[in-house]
């Protein structure tokens, strides 16, 4: 199947795409594409990454962000090559972008659902299309994060709710209000079977101060920040008390600097949860 006729189109918005494809996750793609060393499955195409980049324009002010985005793209291929490896047969990431990881980490029996807005989605799959991707195990769908629920778009793109999932927002979550991250976790639970795991980033800051001021004063630091702005920053407890009311109770935590000693600490803390529940240990280590 080629990747336009595997993109499916739930969105709301009627019409062409407008406003085109996320420079962030550009950004994202150019930094793991050119400076992060990464693993590949014997099935996997070890240069997807590099050919999805093909003709982006570099940012250079996003390389301050390499050593954030690396020990992100490690914790997450973990997941995934762990995942696989313990038999889960289904792999959702929200907020894709220019993820590769369906390409490089390809395994007979694995199939990958990548969600995104319509506009990046569009180009996204013109590029495949250009560099003959095997497309039989990926299905983009587009979704507007703001006010489509990922579960009626799973369920159309044929999610299969039965059978256990590993769900990733990397990079996602800070760009979404409070109230979506809900509902989108809420979404992503009740698509869960057991065993299912959720694996994401969030941006952290300390106790005592205002996170609405954190955002704003890191929006205006950044190139982008007017036109894909953070919004969702708060403190590590928030963050948990955040994935508890969706459904979610974590297991696992890192620290982005101890995965990268470039990484700013106490910034990205990335997380594994279970489906809230399930006997799974004491909450969080690290």
């Amino acid at each position: 199947m080629s990747p336009l006729r595997a993109l499916r189109w739930p969105w709301t918005r009627p019409g062409p795409p407008a406003g085109g494809p996320s420079r962030t996750s550009q950004a994202v793609a150019l930094i793991r594409a050119g400076f992060v060393e990464r693993p590949t499955t014997p099935e996997g195409d070890s240069g997807a990454q590099q050919a999805l980049c093909r003709g982006m324009l570099p940012t250079p002010a996003a390389l301050v962000l390499r050593p954030q985005i690396a020990a992100r793209t490690r914790f997450f291929d973990e997941q995934v090559l762990g995942a696989i490896a313990a038999g889960v047969t289904q792999i959702v990431i929200c907020g894709a972008g220019y993820d590769d990881r369906a390409l490089r980490f390809r395994s007979s029996g694995v199939r990958y659902f990548e969600l995104d807005h319509p506009d990046t989605q569009v180009d996204k799959a013109a590029r495949l299309a250009a560099m003959g991707a095997d497309m039989t195990a990926l299905t983009l769908a587009a979704i507007d994060f703001r006010v489509d629920e990922a579960a009626f778009v799973l369920e159309r793109a044929g999610h299969d709710s039965a059978h256990a999932t590993l769900f990733l927002c990397e990079g996602l979550l800070i760009y979404l209000e409070r109230a979506t991250c809900v509902r989108l976790l809420a979404g992503l639970r009740s698509r869960s079977a057991p065993g299912s795991v959720l694996a994401a980033s969030l941006a952290l800051h300390r106790d005592g101060i205002d996170s609405e001021e954190v955002a704003a004063v890191a929006n205006a630091r950044r190139r982008s920040g007017r036109s894909e702005p953070w919004v969702t920053i708060m403190p590590l407890e928030a963050h948990l008390a955040m994935l508890r009311q969706a459904g979610w109770v974590a297991e696992r935590s890192v620290d982005a600097a101890e995965l990268d000693g470039d990484a700013e600490p106490g910034r990205t803390l990335l997380v594994r949860a279970a489906i809230s529940g399930a006997a799974y240990g004491s909450a969080v280590d690290g």
